[in-house]
């Protein structure tokens, strides 16, 4: 058991760090030696244009609810405020005597504005509050390239992460917590007032899909290492196998530190660099806050892009007559998570073959994932589109029906979300409308009718698109 050494509070200020385990911020608040007190507190009107879709909604509703149960079990609880964040703190520190706010470093433009203004106004009123690294493995602040500039190639960025240290895991704190408690625990309010879970009961699919626990999370993780992770290089490419590593929403919502994740995965380098990739997205937001609703390239500010209500509908519905972008949707919808081959292959379907803006499709992966991070969203929209740091170039225009054939040969994938085509043979079910007519009919597809012919023809969607980024290179 963690003894009292002094009668001081410290408030712990939860946030993307809903663990125990290697939580540096709740760890320097138990070194303090004083009574612990963790608190929640919602304020999405302070995220900005970005608070919290209904999606990550969902999750983070069960993941308070778990990490409440964790500290119980402990000897502490987790208190919840509704914000604004500022009078919340004030009021915890004036109720509980706090004479610390301890909290982890977030890197949004909104939130990191006020984080900054709380720093303030918590120091102004006599408490120590410090900011801890808890969501990242390297802090975006503090590099830069030879010219003292951000990085925006990915590789030389990596590179420069892998030479500066190794990550390690901090020590699991103490099973036996009690002796912190507060002499009287502070006002929390009911976790079903803060109206996080859906209304309507679109969610039901969320639940056989997640476990949104930390024990969840880490039993997904030593699924993972010992399973899939000698083999993640190649099976992280087909939808239908169960070989990629499922953590985003873990580590979005700190249920699981990227350290852990990073120990765990040491004997690949391609996992490790996937976590790389999830770094680069929050370098890239720090040090270009303008990323969520601005292209990095500006002359993509002036593409010649048309919105069409119908076909982003179709789009977000899994209704554009393309199976493998259908499935992808569809998965979405269904468990709030999209395999991240399919995401590309989706993401590129709607820029291009559609001509829609990337910011359409991030507005709805926002809301729809589960694992909907501000950074990572915006930077992998950006780099499909062709717009953003490291991109991909505009005129790599996927074949959805090619990607289909060669990560999902058999259809597996498909006929799991969009079971009008399981009857379909694996020769005809990336492209149906191709199938002779007694094939289809066997398999009892109307193209149509109970399946959509495609909305938009390949070849000539790629020939427009490209048409596009010459318009846009040459000014017009």
């Amino acid at each position: 058991m963690v003894k009292i050494v002094s009668n001081s509070v410290t408030l712990v200020w939860l946030r993307q760090d809903l663990r125990l385990d290697d939580q540096p911020a709740l760890a320097a608040a138990l070194a303090t030696g004083g009574r612990v007190v963790p608190v929640y507190i919602w304020a999405p009107d302070e995220e900005g244009a970005w608070a919290p879709g209904a999606a990550s909604r969902w999750w983070l509703h069960h993941a308070l609810v778990d990490l409440d149960g964790q500290l119980r079990a402990r000897g502490l609880r987790l208190i919840l405020c509704a914000g604004p964040t500022r009078e919340a703190l004030l009021a915890l520190a004036r109720e509980t005597g706090a004479a610390r706010v301890f909290w982890s470093r977030r890197y949004e433009p909104a939130v990191r504005r006020r984080d900054d203004a709380v720093l303030a106004v918590l120091r102004g009123a006599g408490l120590e509050a410090r900011e801890f690294s808890g969501t990242l493995l390297f802090e975006p602040e503090k590099i830069f390239n030879r010219s003292g500039k951000p990085f925006q190639v990915f590789s030389a960025f990596w590179r420069h992460c892998l030479a500066l240290r190794t990550p390690t895991v901090g020590k699991p704190l103490s099973k036996d917590l009690s002796g912190v408690s507060p002499q009287r625990w502070p006002t929390s309010v009911a976790l079903d007032s803060l109206n996080l879970q859906p209304e309507k009961k679109w969610d039901e699919g969320f639940y056989s899909a997640w476990d949104p626990t930390m024990a969840g999370a880490g039993r997904r993780l030593k699924k993972f290492s010992m399973e899939a992770l000698a083999r993640y290089a190649v099976e992280r490419d087909w939808p239908a196998r169960d070989g990629s590593s499922r953590m985003s929403p873990y580590l979005h919502f700190g249920q699981i530190s990227p350290r852990q994740a990073w120990v765990a995965g040491a004997s690949s380098s391609k996992f490790q660099a996937e976590l790389g990739w999830r770094e680069f997205a929050h370098y890239l937001l720090c040090h270009f806050p303008q990323l969520p609703e601005k292209p990095l390239r500006a002359e993509f500010a002036r593409f010649p892009w048309v919105k069409n209500k119908k076909l982003l509908r179709a789009w977000q519905m899994g209704q554009t007559g393309y199976p493998l972008v259908d499935a992808g949707m569809r998965q979405l919808w269904q468990t709030g998570w999209m395999h991240n081959r399919v995401r590309m292959v989706a993401a590129s379907f709607l820029v291009k073959h559609l001509g829609q803006p990337w910011t359409c499709g991030a507005a709805w992966f926002w809301d729809t994932l589960v694992d909907a991070d501000l950074a990572s969203n915006s930077m992998g929209w950006q780099w499909v589109a062709g717009c953003g740091a490291d991109a991909a170039p505009y005129f790599r225009v996927f074949n959805p029906t090619l990607q289909g054939e060669r990560f999902d040969p058999a259809g597996d994938y498909i006929r799991q979300y969009v079971p009008e085509l399981a009857r379909v043979p694996a020769a005809f079910i990336h492209a149906p409308e191709r199938a002779p007519r007694k094939v289809l009919e066997a398999a009892g597809v109307e193209m149509g009718k109970n399946y959509p012919r495609p909305v938009v023809e390949h070849v000539a969607s790629r020939r427009r698109a490209l048409q596009d980024y010459q318009k846009m290179r040459k000014g017009l």
